[in-house]
């Protein structure tokens, strides 16, 4: 049974670090998109959850239901926000599995 080669371990952490933080940079220049109201309200989000842009379609403006505008355009923000929470996760777990540590970097049976 080998020692692990803790230089070789923090080598690894810290290019494990590096690729998260490449990863979390590309992410939030992401932008994703969600709709309600079959596209009349449209909101588009970063990958940093952050709302972005709102458009409302001129013709919800002219009726006096207020309260479904409302509705709309939360449902629309709702909807984009789990779209790019989706992406993030999808984007994390993806990066996840190419990172695994190289053999003889960790101890015996440490999960790598």
């Amino acid at each position: 049974m080998s020692a692990p080669d803790f230089a070789a371990w923090m080598r690894h952490a810290q290019e494990v670090q590096q690729r998260i933080g490449a990863l979390q940079r590309e992410l939030a220049r992401r932008r994703v998109e969600g709709e309600a109201g079959a596209g009349l309200v449209r909101a588009v989000v970063s990958g940093e959850l952050r709302v972005l842009e709102i458009a409302i379609d001129p013709q919800l403006f002219a009726g006096d239901d207020r309260a479904m505008l409302q509705d709309l355009v939360a449902a629309a923000v709702n909807a984009a926000l789990a779209r790019a929470q989706r992406m993030v996760q999808e984007e994390m777990q993806r990066a996840a599995a190419t990172l695994q540590a190289p053999a003889g970097v960790l101890p015996q049976g440490t999960p790598e």
